[in-house]
């Protein structure tokens, strides 16, 4: 189980992007990447195609390793661990000890 999911907010920990905030578009399980809104943004050649009939360079988001973010928890970056709640194991956080939604 990873400890980063889709629609968290996180924080850029290494990289050319180190420091930038953004929420997590989508979590690559097998590869342990994820990608992250605004951030890592690479130049991409397309064909046109269907749904870009015009083709050309288009900005893209690629995707980062799950290593490099780091969860925000009431605006600052923490670590994360687990606790079972009511018999449901949820994400906590380890700076505040709250539950993470």
């Amino acid at each position: 189980m990873l400890k980063i999911k889709k629609d968290d907010m996180v924080r850029i920990i290494a990289g050319k992007d180190k420091g930038k905030d953004g929420k997590v578009l989508s979590v690559d399980t097998a590869k342990h990447k994820v990608v992250v809104e605004g951030c890592n943004v690479v130049t991409k050649h397309t064909k046109p195609g269907a749904g870009n009939p015009q083709g050309g360079i288009v900005k893209v988001e690629a995707a980062i390793d799950i290593s490099n973010v780091m969860l925000l928890a009431d605006g600052q970056p923490t670590k994360v661990g687990f606790k079972v709640e009511d018999g449901k194991k949820v994400r906590v956080a380890k700076k505040t000890g709250k539950v993470i939604a």
